[in-house]
């Protein structure tokens, strides 16, 4: 993968929480996916449908992650943006797990896992950040 990795530096995260923390606060399956870096079924999360004009917000600590103008219909699933809402809102981190080669995003605030992004999107941008409803919120008050 082409894909330059940027914006690694961990060392800004602001919110940090032990995991008996992060648990008494987040539903198992939130936990699961935002905490342990697991991912929900596809075409089960309740943003992947979501047209109200607004802003993604992560799921743990509400930083704006994405724009309702940043989002598109890729099909594969999930959620599916073109860009992150500004530079630095998330963190790309190399990930060979699962046998694949791809680039991790992260809240760049807590560390929550997001998702992934590839370099198959259709807008000029070329990226497709591929993001699990369960680790976002929506807040439809927020404008583009």
């Amino acid at each position: 993968m082409n894909k330059e990795i940027k914006n690694t530096d961990k060392s800004s995260i602001s919110v940090t929480k032990t995991d008996a923390e992060w648990q008494a606060e987040l539903t198992d399956e939130e936990f699961h996916v935002c905490r342990k870096k697991g991912t929900e079924h596809p075409y089960t999360g309740t943003l992947l449908n979501n047209e109200t004009v607004g802003v993604y917000n992560c799921k743990c600590c509400g930083s704006a992650l994405f724009t309702s103008a940043s989002k598109f219909n890729s099909g594969c699933g999930w959620p599916s943006f073109d860009k992150e809402i500004k530079s630095g809102a998330v963190v790309y981190t190399e990930d060979n797990s699962l046998a694949m080669q791809r680039i991790e995003v992260t809240c760049s605030n807590c560390d929550s896992h997001l998702g992934h992004v590839f370099p198959d999107g259709p807008t000029e941008t070329g990226q497709r950040f591929c993001i699990n409803s369960i680790s976002m919120g929506f807040n439809a008050d927020s404008k583009d």
